[in-house]
């Protein structure tokens, strides 16, 4: 990205430090306009907020002044309407739009770099458009939710197995596990939100490191922006990166959320489960086997996820041996954030269309809960809830019941009542019942349990959380 203000090569934007053109490997390592071209409406917001402060404080005439914003906003309808050329040789989107803004109002254009750096400047540019990315993921986020919350709310009694370790451990509802999700991206929110609060401070006006002798006036441009205030040192300013980790980090635990449900999703819809089905226009086929239907919208955002950890790893690589201020390896950080939030976003969206159409299979789910014994903690709890048995007791006891039930091919309610007395006295056919699939799952009312009394309330006020919708 930006140079440094004593680096460089002949280039026509500055003048005669260099007596040589740079060398054909320079020039191919050196530019970056092939990727931070992206950045071309948030520089020329900067380019303009500035201009206008340098009018207001003296520092520039009202004529080059009015002369650099018509200026810019043609460049910006060019480049907005695909008409711009891009020049290599000129290394980034900064000197691109000044040496067309050159190109349309002559001279004045020279006065625009006054009192300010490409360092301040991509830093600037960088905030600007990240504050606008956190903005559309975080819509994205919450369109994912109330996905989810739909969902949920149409299957807050739909029964299914529970697992730990992958094993069936207690029956819940898929309204329950899906409310899991809800809460996790609720939190990605939250961590997107802090970084934004976080970044929302303008380093316009740094200069290359250390501020600048003209009387600018770093308040107005940080307002005109948006930002909440100026930077408060100039070298942070020019060297700050944190956001651009921040939100990786946060990034990529919000990938990795996507990352474990997708990974439920195939494990779901695969024959041995049965459990969803995905709608044919995110499954593919195989070119040699006729019967195949692949979860692949799944799979690829379960796999896409290395790319937005590896963004994060990329970054901090890149700052740990930085002293301050800018260094070229800056320009590292770019693509990796750009690949990582668009990577991001095709995973939300994709998983956004999953959730809304997948298709449940309750009578799958229901089957299911019948293998594994999942009312066994049931008995054991009402053993220790009627019959006053220290819990140790009881779950040793509803562990040989089990046992017998495995043995006899039942389930624990169908064990003849005799038998699970001849194991513990205390058992009765009450104690039995308790570990029915249903009646398991609505006597667990305890606040966030998974009862479908409390999975319809929990989703009504995960929609007032997260959807702002009304009580």
């Amino acid at each position: 990205m930006a140079k440094g203000e004593g680096g460089g090569a002949v280039n026509p934007m500055w003048g005669g430090r260099f007596t040589g053109p740079p060398s054909e490997v320079m020039a191919r390592i050196n530019p970056s306009i092939g990727f931070d071209r992206r950045l071309a409406a948030e520089d020329i917001r900067g380019s303009k907020a500035h201009a206008a402060m340098l009018v207001r404080q003296g520092i520039l005439t009202a004529a080059d002044g009015a002369a650099i914003a018509q200026g810019l906003d043609r460049v910006g309808a060019e480049i907005a309407e695909g008409r711009f050329a891009f020049r290599r040789e000129l290394e980034d989107i900064h000197m691109n739009v000044e040496a067309r803004l050159a190109e349309l109002i002559g001279e004045a254009a020279g006065r625009l770099h006054t009192a300010r750096s490409r360092n301040d400047q991509i830093a600037t540019d960088l905030r600007l458009w990240l504050r606008a990315t956190i903005d559309d993921t975080d819509a994205e986020l919450a369109s994912l939710q109330a996905a989810l919350l739909d969902q949920a709310e149409r299957h807050a009694a739909t029964v299914m197995p529970g697992f730990t370790h992958l094993q069936p451990a207690q029956a819940v509802t898929f309204g329950h596990h899906l409310l899991a999700y809800v809460e996790m991206f609720g939190r990605d929110r939250g961590r997107l939100a802090d970084c934004r609060g976080r970044l929302n401070e303008c380093p316009l006006g740094a200069a290359a490191l250390a501020g600048t002798s003209f009387p600018i006036d770093r308040g107005m441009t940080a307002a005109a922006l948006g930002f909440d205030r100026p930077m408060a040192n100039s070298m942070d300013a020019v060297s700050d990166r944190d956001f651009v980790v921040e939100f990786l980090a946060a990034a990529a635990l919000a990938a990795t959320h996507l990352s474990r449900l997708s990974e439920e999703i195939v494990i779901w819809s695969g024959p041995q489960f049965g459990f969803v089905r995905i709608p044919d226009a995110l499954s593919a086929g195989s070119s040699i086997m006729p019967q195949k239907r692949n979860p692949a919208a799944a799979e690829l955002v379960r796999g896409k996820t290395g790319r937005v950890v590896g963004a994060l790893v990329a970054v901090l690589t890149m700052l740990k041996g930085l002293a301050l201020t800018y260094a070229n390896d800056m320009q590292e950080d770019k693509e990796p954030l750009f690949d990582a939030a668009d990577t991001l976003r095709l995973g939300l969206a994709a998983t956004t269309a999953m959730v809304a159409g997948l298709e449940a299979m309750p009578d799958a789910m229901r089957a299911a809960c019948e293998r594994g014994f999942l009312g066994a903690t049931d008995l054991a709890d009402w053993l220790v809830r009627e019959a006053g048995l220290p819990f140790r007791r009881a779950h040793h006891a509803v562990g040989r019941v089990v046992r017998l039930a495995e043995e006899r091919g039942l389930n624990l309610e169908h064990v003849p009542l005799a038998e699970a007395q001849a194991i513990e006295p205390a058992i009765t056919a009450l104690g039995l019942a308790a570990t029915a699939i249903e009646r398991s799952v609505a006597a667990r009312t305890s606040f966030g349990g998974t009862a479908p009394a409390e999975v319809a309330r929990m989703v009504s006020a995960a929609r007032r959380r997260f959807l702002g919708s009304p009580p």
